[in-house]
């Protein structure tokens, strides 16, 4: 499978070509998209896009690990973990496509 990081640029190529803003309108509308997204996820909630998944924020216990150099236990400080979950349409159209390639 070959790797591909989808931009910013991208999505506001796409928003000029597919709806037919300006390029500059295209790229203020990603941008405040996810932005939007964003700032829903950083309050806790679910940014739930319908037929694509579901992208939500959720908290990792805190631990305890050992230093590698002193064999010391210390407490590893609990952290968020952005989750995103595919639609079943999201996976069947992947799914469609990796037959076809």
């Amino acid at each position: 499978m070959s790797e591909k990081t989808l931009t910013r640029m991208d999505l506001s190529e796409a928003v000029f070509r597919e709806v037919g803003l300006s390029r500059n309108d295209s790229a203020q509308l990603v941008e405040s998209v996810l932005n939007h997204m964003s700032d829903a996820l950083v309050r806790g909630e679910q940014v739930k896009i319908s037929s694509f998944g579901t992208f939500s924020v959720r908290e990792k216990a805190a631990r305890v690990g050992r230093n590698p150099k002193t064999g010391q236990e210390v407490p590893i400080n609990p952290r968020r973990v952005l989750t995103f979950r595919p639609s079943h349409l999201m996976k069947d159209r992947v799914a469609a496509g990796n037959k076809d390639g």
